[in-house]
């Protein structure tokens, strides 16, 4: 009993101080009556108003019992944010409760092992992680940790064996981003600082291939690494292979991906998009669904994982992301499908968040900045000198999309003129949608622009009303053919028509529930709406017409076509 007690008491130890190091062993503000709910630090100046807070109470339901019931994706948060906490036996009666009721459930498996990892507990902890593996783990997972709270397993002799036998260094990845026609990026995640180049070929056989320059995976970047790959040809498909210290680490099936036809042309180009990405098992299936397509890009556009805990990153960040990444299906995706990812509240912070006018304020805002860069493969993160985010631009054919950040410089839309994009971001998108001669402009918000998707609301662009009017007018007064809105956040997928008394009518596609259990219900006015299963948005731009168009279609998780909608550039344009 008294080894038992010593365990304990060292595996609150450790749980106490990793809750302190990522901030949050600290009492919650909620309960203020004018949609503003913040920490008592977001209080500046004696000001009433908190420069950084949320549309929500600011507390921690996310990870409550009734979510965990409702919700898959809150289970092994709140198993794993118990250990965080030291509350680790807690963490193992949370697990052992699912368990009970599903033997073979992979994440309660891969918790129980950490939990056991922090209580000294190996044998228990080695135990776990073999029925982990049994029941379809794969051992990616405990090579990616959090490696902090699994830093025991690693040092058994049965890790060390797996480790051998299987020879993983790979552990995340390939995932192809940032393509041009004549160049293209691609990401990976190692078990240990390791050496990485690619070999590309037009051949399936690699048949006279070129190699890329040599990178080395960071641990300060989380152990990933990008390499860029240039001199391309246009529109030609590459099937390539990754080499890790100088050992093929690519899946089984050699991917490919296809570049970008050359920047202004015209031609038929099909893209697919969603938010509302939560960890479900029973719908991981739909990256699968998408990944059949060979869509020319996939964008995903906010609520991506659902990290949903303000606060330097820690523990829970690292695993929310894992857990994703570890899955077949999904880097099957990103390794044949161009990946282009904004943020939205439940990927920066919480649930309905405004982030505040500053680069360094609040202190752990940059480093989650980080750790979405550290996850994704964009062209770029906002202007990464003066003010870094989340936007970026990029062009496919004479189709351009701009993607928009509404959270890392949002203010508080209660405050005297506030702002969704920030003065910086916002003269980013008027001067790149002057500059742009593509026939049609795509404007990407991580929330709706319709105020009707989700009424009262001020997360939406209702709270941005002036914002909002403002960009719209500068289409007007800059004679800006050829735009469509594009957006997520509520857990379905939408068509809307906003029509304006100057200008046309600009039409917004919305789609926000690739895998969430939770569906939004939906609104009147919608053109179309869809919340029966698990969807996303499909756009296909046919620029070659004498009169261009494009169509917008909701797919649902089973690949079958809800419902369609095509839209004429005559019918956008002044």
């Amino acid at each position: 009993m008294a080894n038992e007690s010593k365990r304990q008491s060292s595996g609150l130890k450790t749980g106490l101080i990793l809750g302190i190091l990522i901030g949050q062993i600290q009492p919650y503000v909620s309960g203020e009556e004018n949609k503003q709910n913040a920490p008592p630090e977001a209080y500046l100046n004696g000001s009433p108003l908190p420069y950084f807070g949320s549309e929500s109470a600011w507390d921690r339901r996310a990870f409550g019992q009734e979510k965990s019931d409702k919700s898959y994706k809150r289970r092994g948060q709140r198993q794993i944010l118990a250990i965080m906490e030291g509350r680790t036996n807690e963490a193992i009666l949370l697990c052992q409760k699912i368990l009970a009721d599903d033997p073979t459930d992979q994440e309660s498996l891969f918790n129980l092992t950490i939990a056991n990892c922090q209580l000294g507990q190996m044998e228990e902890a080695v135990a776990s992680m073999m029925r982990a593996l049994k029941a379809g783990l794969p051992f990616e997972r405990f090579i990616a940790g959090p490696r902090e709270l699994l830093e025991p397993l690693r040092e058994t002799r049965q890790f060390k064996d797996l480790e051998l036998e299987l020879g993983i260094r790979q552990v995340h990845g390939p995932m192809v981003g940032a393509v041009t026609d004549h160049s293209a990026k691609i990401w990976v995640r190692t078990d240990t600082v390791r050496q990485i180049e690619v070999r590309l070929s037009t051949s399936r056989s690699l048949k006279n291939p070129f190699t890329t320059h040599k990178v080395k995976s960071r641990a300060d970047r989380d152990y990933t690494a990008v390499v860029e790959v240039n001199g391309l040809s246009s529109d030609t498909e590459y099937f390539y292979e990754i080499l890790i210290d100088g050992i093929s680490a690519t899946l089984p099936k050699l991917p490919s991906f296809r570049t970008f036809p050359s920047k202004g042309s015209q031609g038929r180009f099909q893209i697919a998009f969603g938010g509302g990405a939560g960890y479900t098992p029973s719908n991981e299936r739909i990256w699968n669904t998408i990944a059949s397509h060979r869509y020319d890009a996939f964008l995903t556009l906010g609520d991506n994982v659902y990290i949903d805990l303000p606060g330097f990153p820690g523990p829970l960040h690292d695993y929310t992301y894992y857990r994703r990444q570890s899955r077949l299906e999904f880097r099957r995706l990103t390794s044949s499908t161009p990946i282009y990812a904004i943020w939205d509240d439940h990927d920066c912070a919480m649930d309905d968040i405004w982030m505040g006018p500053y680069s360094d304020l609040p202190k752990w805002k940059m480093p989650m900045w980080r750790l979405f860069r550290n996850n994704w493969n964009n062209p770029a993160y906002g202007d990464e000198d003066t003010a870094p985010g989340c936007w970026f631009q990029f062009s496919l054919g004479d189709v351009d999309f701009f993607m928009l950040d509404g959270r890392f410089y949002r203010t508080n839309p209660l405050s005297k003129n506030p702002t969704m994009l920030g003065p910086i971001q916002k003269k980013w998108l008027f001067d790149s949608m002057e500059e742009s001669k593509a026939t049609f402009k795509v404007i990407v918000s991580p929330v709706p622009w319709d105020f009707r998707a989700k009424p009262g609301s001020v997360d939406t662009w209702g709270g941005f009303p002036a914002e909002r009017n403002e960009i719209f007018s500068f289409l007007e007064d800059r004679k800006i053919n050829g735009v469509i809105l594009v957006s997520s956040d509520r857990h379905r997928s939408d068509a809307w028509k906003i029509d304006r008394q100057e200008g046309y009518p600009l039409y917004d596609f919305q789609s926000a529930r690739l895998t969430n259990m939770l569906k939004a219900d939906l609104k009147p006015g919608a053109l179309f709406a869809y919340n029966e299963k698990c969807s996303y948005g499909e756009l296909t731009f046919d620029t070659k017409r004498d009169n261009p168009e494009l169509t917008y279609k909701i797919v649902n998780i089973d690949d079958q076509v809800i419902h369609s909608l095509t839209v004429k550039k005559s019918e956008i344009s002044h």
